[in-house]
């Protein structure tokens, strides 16, 4: 009613306005739709309630790439990885230089034991052994040529070989090894002949065994012989001691 009443007074005054002007003057018109408090006016109104807030717009366009950061902390040390498969050789490096020389080391101790006889005239009787009492070499003087026997002072393997001269009659003789025979040899003389008789063994000795060649058997088989021109001998040597010699 009272919004009205207003309208009517405004129109009322539009009215009286519009009759006291004159042709000259160009009178302004007010737009009817327009409020009065546009040409008229009135007390302020009070301040409307908030509206509601408008949508999301649209994402912005990406910014410029920032300055690069400081270095964080280093995190905890991961869990193993699986092995990889083995890659291919590489080329061969260059030879290292040659290392210092070592400390003189002690010498290894070489032992020895070798002797080589022969006969200088007739066998003596047999089953007794055999003095060979030519000496070629002695030098540890391993051989008794007072008793014709080899004494072993290394144990060990040894060789022993004999290459006798026969003439006059038949040959048997034997190695013997600590009052034992070990090896025969039998040939049997040709008349208006000299002949050959020889035999070899590897014999393993320990410390105080004996080694000797004597004639077995009758005296018709005592046909070892030996001049200026014809020698039989008896030698023989260490071909390597025992591992656990010190």
């Amino acid at each position: 009613m009272r919004g009205a009443a207003r309208f009517l007074l405004c129109w009322l005054l539009l009215v009286t306005l519009h009759g006291r002007g004159t042709a000259a003057q160009e009178v302004v018109q007010p737009d009817p739709k327009a409020s009065c408090a546009n040409w008229m006016g009135g007390a302020p109104g009070y301040p409307g309630h908030n509206g509601l807030p408008g949508r999301d717009g649209k994402d912005g366009k990406d910014g410029q790439k920032g300055e690069k950061g400081e270095q964080g902390e280093q995190g905890p040390k991961g869990d193993n990885g699986e092995i990889g498969s083995r890659g291919t050789e590489g080329p061969r490096g260059f030879p290292g230089t040659p290392g210092m020389k070592g400390e003189k080391g002690e010498g290894a101790y070489i032992y020895r034991s070798a002797f080589s006889v022969g006969l200088a005239g007739r066998a003596p009787h047999p089953n007794v052994p055999i003095r060979f009492s030519k000496i070629f070499y002695n030098e540890q003087s391993h051989y008794d040529a007072t008793t014709g026997k080899f004494h072993c002072s290394i144990p060990g393997m040894y060789y022993f070989a004999y290459h006798l001269t026969v003439y006059l009659s038949d040959v048997k003789v034997s190695l013997y090894k600590k009052d034992k025979a070990v090896l025969f040899t039998y040939d049997q003389f040709q008349k208006n002949n000299v002949d050959q008789a020889s035999g070899s063994v590897l014999l393993h000795l320990n410390a105080g065994e004996e080694v000797w060649l004597q004639v077995y058997g009758e005296g018709e088989n005592n046909g070892v012989y030996a001049d200026n021109i014809n020698d039989s001998t008896f030698m023989g040597f260490l071909l390597y001691p025992d591992l656990d010699l010190h």
